[in-house]
C-alpha cells in the first residue's frame, strides 16, 4: 500500500465513524417514534434527518470506502454491484442481497417525493441501519491491518 493511501483510508475511516456516529443518534430517535401512520412535524424532520443520514452514510460505505479498499487491493474499479460482491466476499458486508436493497432505498430517498412511498422508505430504512452500522464496524476491523 503507498502511503497516502493509508493517509486517505484512515481520513475515509475518521468520515465513516463520525457518520455511524450521527446515524446511530438519528436511528435511535426515529426507534422510540417508531412507525405509524401520521406525524407530527418535528418526527417528520426526524425521520427525514435519519433518511439523509442513512443515504449519505450508504454512500460513502459504498462509493467511497469500498472504492477505496478495492485500488488498496489492486482491484478493478468495476460498477457498484461488484464492489458490493467484493465486499461480501471480504464479509465487510452480511449479504450482498442485503446491500443491493440498501442502495435501492438511497436512490428511493433521493426521489422521495414520490406520493406514498415515504412512510415505507422510514420503515425500510429502520430495518436497514442496523446492517449499515454492522458493515461500518466490519470495516474498521478490516482495515485495522492497513492502519497499523
Amino acid at each position: 500500500m503507498k502511503p497516502h493511501e493509508k493517509e486517505l483510508l484512515q481520513e475515509e475511516l475518521r468520515l465513516l465513524q463520525d457518520a455511524k456516529k450521527i446515524l446511530e443518534y438519528s436511528y435511535h430517535e426515529c426507534q422510540r417514534i417508531g412507525i405509524k401512520e401520521s406525524y407530527t412535524f418535528e418526527e417528520l424532520d426526524k425521520f427525514e434527518a435519519l433518511t439523509s443520514r442513512f443515504a449519505r452514510t450508504s454512500d460513502v460505505l459504498i462509493q467511497k470506502t469500498f472504492r477505496l479498499i478495492d485500488r488498496i487491493e489492486l482491484e478493478s474499479p468495476g460498477s457498484v454491484i461488484d464492489r458490493i460482491h467484493r465486499a461480501e466476499r471480504r464479509s465487510l458486508i452480511s449479504s450482498a442481497d442485503l446491500f443491493k436493497e440498501i442502495r435501492r432505498i438511497r436512490n428511493d430517498i433521493d426521489h422521495e417525493y414520490i406520493p406514498g412511498i415515504i412512510e415505507l422508505i422510514f420503515e425500510k430504512v429502520l430495518q436497514l441501519t442496523p446492517q449499515l452500522i454492522d458493515s461500518i464496524e466490519r470495516v474498521e476491523r478490516y482495515c485495522d491491518k492497513y492502519c497499523k
